[in-house]
């Protein structure tokens, strides 16, 4: 058997790029597909220290990052808490994802921009957020699994039957046909060939909410993708430190290629230049 690196994938955000964008949101608009790569033979390591946080802490429901950050659904009762006592709450889910063997891998769209980009050229043939996303992060998972000479198994939430279609319809493209933007501009990326992919991916899979390693790819998307429109966003910066992101383990010339993906952030950058 093979030595296996597995993905662990969801996502945040709206996957349409003509949804309507909401004013509050006016500067963090994003589709992001994102989690952490792990060894499968560390995946034990994670789980226990997953169960063991729970236990805990008397948790017995998913950890939902959005709940947990907006105290709500099942985790209403951090709102009813001392604050002394949800400070320490939220410290020790913190030290327990810092802690765990992954490194964090996302790319992020910022949707205004990418409208912006390819709306006027395209039209209604722009692509569906998620099959750039699920190219970009998938594609460059493989080539941290060609470095360490292992295969790469990707592991995604699963959601309707129709979004979860498109996404096997997306895995077998690769395998089969490369990535669907390989020549012209994306050159610069030096994107593995179809041959690599094709003998890189190994599997594809769907978790639910109930998976502790889904859950664990929930709470890590989101400081990704906060983190491209504000770097001094605190779970980010703390992710940065404990060196957690893949950005941490390559040389700065190979971000660009290796990294972790923010995708037309143009006006996010024209938008922080004006201020």
């Amino acid at each position: 058997m093979p030595k296996i690196l597995s993905l662990y994938l969801d996502d945040s955000g709206t996957r349409n790029p003509d949804r309507k964008r909401p004013e509050k949101l006016q500067f963090r608009d994003w589709f992001a597909l994102g989690g952490y790569t792990v060894y499968e033979e560390n995946e034990s390591l994670v789980r226990t220290a997953h169960a063991t946080f729970c236990e805990a802490w008397r948790i017995e429901y998913p950890l939902h990052s959005y709940d947990i950050r907006a105290q709500t659904e099942k985790f209403a009762w951090l709102g009813q808490i001392e604050e002394q006592e949800r400070n320490r709450f939220l410290r020790q889910l913190s030290e327990m994802l810092l802690k765990i063997p992954i490194l964090g891998h996302a790319c992020v769209i910022d949707r205004p921009g990418y409208n912006n980009r390819y709306q006027e050229k395209y039209g209604r043939r722009t692509w569906m957020l998620c099959q750039t996303a699920f190219s970009v992060v998938c594609e460059r998972a493989a080539k941290q699994a060609i470095r360490e000479g292992r295969k790469l198994r990707i592991y995604i939430e699963e959601r309707d039957k129709s979004v979860d279609d498109m996404i096997r319809g997306y895995y077998f493209d690769l395998r089969s046909k490369g990535m669907p933007f390989a020549e012209g501009g994306a050159a610069q990326y030096a994107p593995l060939s179809r041959d690599e992919l094709n003998n890189t991916l190994y599997d594809l899979d769907f978790k639910n909410k109930s998976s502790p390693m889904a859950q664990i790819a929930d709470l890590y998307i989101y400081p990704m993708a906060r983190g491209g429109y504000d770097p001094e966003y605190f779970p980010y910066t703390q992710l940065h430190a404990s060196n957690r992101l893949i950005d941490n383990h390559l040389k700065r010339e190979e971000v660009p290629h290796l990294g972790i993906k923010y995708s037309c952030f143009d006006l996010v950058q024209k938008n922080k230049k004006s201020r």
